[in-house]
Parts: C-alpha cells; structure tokens; sequence
C-alpha cells in the first residue's frame, strides 16, 4: 500500500495532524533548516562540526575474515565526501561467532591496518571536500549478534515468542555467566584495535534484539546477569569499567540502544497485514516495554538505565526501537515490506511518531546527553525539516539518517547549502537493501546491501544476481 502521496510540507504536516502524530513537526524556512544542522555539537571533550548523523548501515560487504571490502570503502569513501560530521561506522564483530552473516565486519589483530586505512581515507576525503577532518566523528560499533550470529546462535535467555519467529528449541541453552564474562574482555580487546586503528570512540552496541540488547529485557534469565535491572546491566557495566581501566579517556564511550523493543509480529495470511503475537499479560519479557500492554512503551527502566551509563562514562546516545528480525516496522517504518514479510499494521507517521515522542523524553530528560534521534528515512525530502524542528526544540542533538544515506550519501552537502533535499535522490523506504541483505544464495554466504534504484551503478547487477540466485523473483 503506497502511505507517501504527499506533494508538499503543508500536505505531510495536514496528514500528521489526522494521524495524531503530534510529535512529527517541520521547520518550513530552507535557511532556518541550515543554520539549525549547521550547529556544532559538543561530545565529551570533543565537538563535531555540524548535527547530522549518518546512522550505522551494514553493507553485508567484507572479506571473510572481517575486513572490509571494495563495496565497504566504496559506502565510506561517499559517506567521507557528504557533509556529516559524525559518520556511525556499521556493526563490527568482536569475535567470529558474533558475525551476523559471513561478510559482517570483524575487527582483529591480523586486519586493524585494514580498518586504519579506511579511516585515515574517510579523513583524507572529508578534509578535500570540507576543510578540515578535526571536528568529524567516527564510532565504531562493536557488537556480538547473539541469537542471529550465523554460526552459532547465542541467546541471552528464552522469550518463547522470539524463539518461535527464530526456530530455537525450548530447551536451548542460554550463554553462561562465565561466558559473558569472558565476552566483556572481547569487547575491551576490539575497542583497544580501534583505538589503534585512529578510532577516537567505540559505541557499545545494544539494540535490535542482538546480544546485549536482549540482555537488557532478560527478566527470566537466573544469575549474574539476569533478573533485576542491576543484573542485566551488569555486562555494559563491566565493560564500560574495563575500557576506562584500560584506555582511560583516550575513547569516548557511546551507545545505540533500544527504548522499546515491542512484542514479535505475524504476517495475517488473510490480508497480509501485520499482526501482534499472542502475548500473555503481565508481559514478562522485553525492554522499554509496557508489561499491562506491551504494545505501548514504558520508559521507567530505560530512563534508570540512561542514568547510570551516563554515570559509568557514556558520552553519546543513538535511540532506536524494536527489531528488523520480528517487528521491522518499529524500528523502520516503510512504504514496501521486504519479500514475504508483512504490510504496515499502522500509518507510518504513527511509526515516526514513536521515534520522535521516545526520543524527545530521553533528551529532555538528560539535556547533557547528546543524542542521535532515529526514523527520519520514511520522511523523504522532509526528513531534514524535521530534523531541524526537533534539533531546534531541544528534542534531540543530532538528526540520523540511515537507509536514506544509502541512497543519497550527500544529503547533508544538500541540507547545509540549500536547506532542501533532491525529492528524485530521496530514499522511497521500498526496502530493496533489507532484500539484498536477506539473500545468502551467495558464494560468499551473503550478497551486499546498498540501494540498487538511487545507486545502479553500486548495486544495480548485485539485485540482479541476487534475483537470478533467488529463482527469478
């Protein structure tokens, strides 16, 4: 079903309004939507040039063994020349059995020189183009996929919903406390590589259902690091600690992390539409959620959990919400579902809603904190409109965008010199990158991902072999 028939801002605020997406607002002036992305934002001791973020985006596109390959300093070489000053650097295993496919980076001893040569040319790049490297930023985002790893799935304990959409026995055993603490040194080993590689700040990833984001909803789960809130911290806690042992601060510490993970969703067979699991109430599984009614959120953990990371050394916050795996329209509302996947249960605006209401009490709640807000790709050429509202309401620090960089990796050049983007360059949330990503048919194990209608010359004989692969879908 086609959502995006909006021809002007006037007639996307009108539709928000009916939608009572109260919380998706605009600036209107070009120049005022300049000056506002223009501003510099201050991260721990550092100052990144301007507020626009370029959200992590896997390109499912290195080596074998974790390095990156042509297609990956092909996205950065792009990303280095747009005009964002802090660029999320994608997920980056920490140790094999953390890759979620077979070509997700993988940072180790025998490939750091790989990835400081990658960012010394994303440096070289935006200093031709932009004068000046110094106030650009670059995490790098460590992660273990957990339950999605491709070699061997790793759970953090058993959701029985999550584990029917993921085909995991009942009686499959959750990782040892042992294991996770021998984990946490993994983690405090890649950021010492990233370190070295010229990275001046590692993100601790923890959202969309991957390892530690599950970890934080791990009521269930007995030990150390299960039950309370206290125990399911415990991880991000200990590794926060070793890295400011290890490194001091020599690393700013940041985190993308879900607020709300919501309940699995279902394809309805009779109308293709999502539905809600049958969830059982009190909800006794997830994070951020309502436990009465865990469609809604509830942020009083996330709100506690905030607290104390800031406490325990992070300096940068990215907000996300649900799972590609099992919810996608949360996390990334959309005109197109991918193949076999289910049509929106809700009025994307609704969906951007929810980004922009979570994110604005987080930021608000912790005005120091600067944060990344996230579901602005749905909103096309207007997504920098609202980027600017919400920056300039104080509702967050940086605007992110993430499937949209892929198709239009320059945006920001756009947005900081005429305050409007090209409708014609603009990401239309067809999902063709979640495609590419799903299909596996593959030498390699795994095809790359891009945006193969805005970047044919990147992707368009990739989809074409990924189509020929799939059988002529």
């Amino acid at each position: 079903m086609r959502h995006f028939v909006y021809k002007t801002l006037d007639e996307l605020r009108r539709a928000a309004e009916e939608a009572c997406a109260a919380h998706v607002r605009f600036t209107a002036s070009a120049e005022e939507v300049r000056c506002v992305l223009a501003r510099p934002v201050r991260v721990g001791s550092l100052t990144v040039g301007n507020s626009i973020a370029i959200q992590p985006m896997e390109g499912c596109d290195g080596t074998l063994d974790g390095s990156p390959g042509e297609l990956t300093w092909r996205r950065y070489e792009r990303f280095a020349r747009g005009g964002a000053k802090l660029i999320w650097f994608e997920a980056t295993a920490v140790r094999e059995d953390g890759r979620a496919n077979t070509r997700q980076l993988w940072i180790a001893r025998r490939n750091v020189a790989d990835f400081a040569r990658l960012l010394a040319r994303i440096r070289e790049l935006h200093r031709e183009h932009w004068g000046s490297a110094d106030d650009l930023l670059a995490p790098i985002q460590l992660t273990h996929s957990g339950r999605y790893s491709v070699r061997r799935r790793i759970i953090a304990y058993h959701n029985p919903h999550i584990d029917r959409k993921t085909c995991t026995p009942p009686d499959y055993p959750a990782i040892a406390d042992d294991e996770l603490e021998r984990l946490e040194d993994d983690y405090v080993s890649a950021a010492g590589l990233a370190l070295e590689a010229g990275f001046q700040a590692v993100d601790i990833k923890a959202v969309h259902g991957y390892l530690l984001s599950e970890l934080l909803g791990a009521k269930t789960r007995d030990g150390r690091y299960g039950g309370p809130l206290e125990n399911r911290l415990r991880f991000i806690r200990n590794v926060i600690g070793k890295l400011r042992a290890a490194f001091g601060n020599r690393l700013v510490i940041a985190m993308r992390v879900n607020a709300f993970d919501g309940v699995p969703f279902d394809r309805d067979s009779a109308t293709g539409v999502g539905v809600p699991c049958d969830f059982e109430t009190p909800y006794p599984y997830g994070w951020g959620v309502d436990a009465a009614n865990p469609l809604r959120e509830d942020l009083r953990e996330v709100k506690q959990a905030v607290a104390w990371f800031r406490e325990w050394g992070v300096e940068l916050l990215n907000v996300s919400l649900g799972s590609p795996y099992y919810n996608p329209h949360i996390g990334r509302p959309f005109e197109k579902p991918d193949e076999g996947n289910y049509e929106q249960p809700e009025h994307p605006l609704i969906g951007v809603d929810r980004h922009f209401r979570i994110a604005r009490e987080l930021q608000r709640a912790f005005p120091d904190l600067p944060i990344v807000g996230t579901g602005y790709s749905w909103l096309q050429k207007y997504a920098i409109n609202a980027g600017a509202h919400n920056i300039a309401a104080g509702d967050i620090r940086f605007l992110g965008v993430g499937r949209g960089a892929l198709a239009y990796p320059d945006f920001a050049r756009d947005a900081l010199e005429k305050g409007e983007l090209d409708e014609r360059r603009c990401c239309k949330t067809l999902t063709y990158c979640t495609y590419l990503m799903r299909q596996k048919n593959h030498p390699l194990g795994q095809f790359p991902t891009g945006c193969p209608p805005f970047d044919k010359e990147g992707y368009g004989e990739v989809i074409k072999l990924a189509r020929h692969a799939a059988g002529g879908k």
